[in-house]
């Protein structure tokens, strides 16, 4: 009996003297690392040859301007991302409703092309389309962004045709409430 409580006391302290040296290196999985697996989970649901460049998605916006392609541009940024400047003859439908796009193209075989501001956002969308039965979806790269920093045309309700002449990722302005 004694050699038993001696043994069950050494493990113990084996694992006490284990915990506190590799107590400070042992993390769990958090919300970003569970985000990350998911957002990879997600992107294995698109084909690789339907992750497209801005170079593909201005080819494909040239032909729909010149009406030899039906396909559809689809801006699923905010509805005041969009409003700031976004594709000429682009819809609108905020990443947070895919299931908006079953009601409003039901045919599957639907050619799609999905863009937000980098890529992020599309690739989730995206990948609830292909899980909707969608065949024919393209993520944009880059988004907006990649399509600004080209130079290509972004048009703005108020402003008609507009141009970036530069597009800073980190700009960060901040802001505030300014009296009349």
């Amino acid at each position: 009996m004694k050699q038993s409580v001696s043994f069950g006391r050494l493990i113990v302290s084996l694992c006490v003297g284990l915990l506190t040296l590799l107590g400070p290196t042992i993390t769990l999985a958090g919300p970003e690392d569970e985000e990350k697996k998911i957002f990879a989970e997600l992107s294995a649901l698109i084909p690789k040859d339907r992750i497209v460049s801005v170079d593909d998605l201005y080819k494909k916006w040239q032909e729909i301007q010149e009406k030899k392609s039906k396909a559809v541009i689809l801006d699923i940024r905010t509805y005041a991302e969009f409003y700031a400047g976004h594709l000429l003859g682009s819809d609108n439908i905020d990443s947070g409703v895919p299931y908006i796009v079953p009601k409003t193209w039901p045919d599957t075989n639907t050619e799609i092309w999905v863009f937000c501001r980098t890529k992020h956002r599309a690739t989730y969308f995206s990948s609830f389309l292909y899980r909707y039965g969608y065949k024919n979806v393209y993520v944009v790269d880059g988004g907006i962004a990649a399509w600004a920093e080209k130079g290509y045309p972004l048009f703005s309700k108020d402003f008609g045709e507009i141009k970036v002449i530069k597009y800073s990722k980190d700009l960060k302005e901040e802001f505030q409430v300014r009296p009349f």
